[in-house]
């Protein structure tokens, strides 16, 4: 057995699928199902059974997967403990998606490291993209990428994007909630306000107003006092409370979410640790 055969077992029984793990973990799905029969040949016992839902333990695999689970933490946290680099973490995200998921995961690495220094920027994904670069910050959770050549992607999954406003409780249609209504985001080089664009565009409807308000937790007091709309995660929308949202139509509903880096840069094994334990992949 092998750390890499080991995280392999437990993407999957976690994800409850191959080709997400393989995604996941930057393998071909072949390698995956490869690294997942080595194992259940190793112990003699069929481990995972396919269901409709997918990839399903059995009660020998899910024994297992505790094990390996445990066994993971341990070597991640010895890592660190041998690591000779120093205990720093620079990362960046989006106003949008800076939520209880970042806090937590920064919260379980102060618990474990009291000597963890972290800075933290916010802003929008082209901003982020521009810290990474002039070397500001060494990691950046985005929504949406650039492809700058100079920048390293890794695709985390997707978002669900709901829009937000008084006027979505009336029972209205979507049109009519959305014709003449004024806009409030954050920046308008956000990509959010992009997708409005697309969105109005599309339905061939007439914008009002635009507020640029730079602070999310603005943003969401204005909306919920029924001053406009915006278009925000579905995540932090439920985070807070919001009842007033309606959703996106099928092409506009979902974003990729993206861990970057700069190209060619080689996480610490701190870093590695706070995106694996995080509950953004």
């Amino acid at each position: 057995m092998d750390i890499d055969n080991m995280k392999a077992y437990v993407t999957v029984a976690e994800l409850k699928s191959l080709s997400a793990a393989a995604i996941k973990m930057n393998h071909l799905q072949s390698n995956m199902t490869a690294k997942i029969k080595k194992i259940e040949a190793h112990y003699g016992q069929q481990l995972f059974i396919r269901s409709a839902k997918g990839m399903e333990l059995t009660s020998e695999g899910r024994k297992l997967y505790r094990q390996y689970k445990k066994m993971l933490i341990l070597w991640e946290e010895t890592e660190l403990d041998m690591s000779r680099r120093e205990m720093k973490l620079r990362l960046g995200t989006m106003q949008s998606v800076f939520g209880k998921d970042l806090t937590d995961a920064l919260t379980r690495l102060y618990e474990s490291h009291a000597d963890l220094s972290v800075t933290l920027k916010t802003g929008t994904t082209l901003s982020m993209e521009h810290e990474l670069i002039q070397g500001n910050i060494d990691l950046a959770f985005t929504i949406g990428r650039t492809d700058l050549p100079q920048l390293s992607y890794k695709k985390l999954g997707t978002e669900e994007m709901v829009l937000i406003g008084k006027r979505f409780a009336s029972g209205l249609s979507l049109e009519s909630c959305l014709h003449g209504e004024n806009w409030i985001i954050l920046t308008r080089d956000c990509l959010y306000a992009a997708i409005l664009e697309r969105l109005y565009a599309e339905l061939d409807l007439e914008k009002g107003e635009v507020t640029e308000v730079g602070i999310l937790d603005t943003l969401l007091q204005l909306t919920s006092l029924g001053m406009g709309i915006s278009l925000m995660s579905k995540n932090i929308v439920m985070q807070h409370g919001f009842s007033a949202y309606a959703q996106l139509p099928e092409p506009f509903r979902y974003v990729d979410k993206y861990l970057v880096t700069r190209a060619g840069y080689e996480m610490s094994p701190l870093e590695k640790s706070f995106v694996e334990t995080s509950h953004f992949l």
